[in-house]
């Protein structure tokens, strides 16, 4: 993958928008202390974080384009294996 293939990550997902941004405050708020963030904004469709040297981790929802589900959007230009884990946490949509 690019680097640009991996700073913007995205996925859908049945869970709902609020479901996810709770996983998301949660997930990122218990990494060991390398890879620790904290909650910097958030707003009823984004959470964003900050990290070590201030990196931002942005996660963001919306509704999928066919209006089935939920469109979840990572992006951050250092934590991308980070992001990427977060989503490999949610079940793509039709899965559950």
């Amino acid at each position: 993958m690019s680097k640009s293939e991996l700073t913007v990550q995205e996925l859908t997902t049945d869970l709902s928008p609020d479901d996810v941004l709770t996983r998301a405050k949660t997930f990122f708020s218990t990494r060991p202390s390398l890879y620790a963030t904290f909650l910097d904004k958030e707003g009823p469709n984004f959470c964003s974080f900050r990290g070590q040297g201030t990196e931002e981790i942005v996660i963001g929802v919306a509704p999928a384009a066919d209006g089935k589900g939920t469109r979840v959007t990572g992006s951050s230009y250092l934590f991308d294996m980070q992001v990427a884990r977060f989503l490999s946490t949610i079940a793509p949509a039709g899965v559950l």
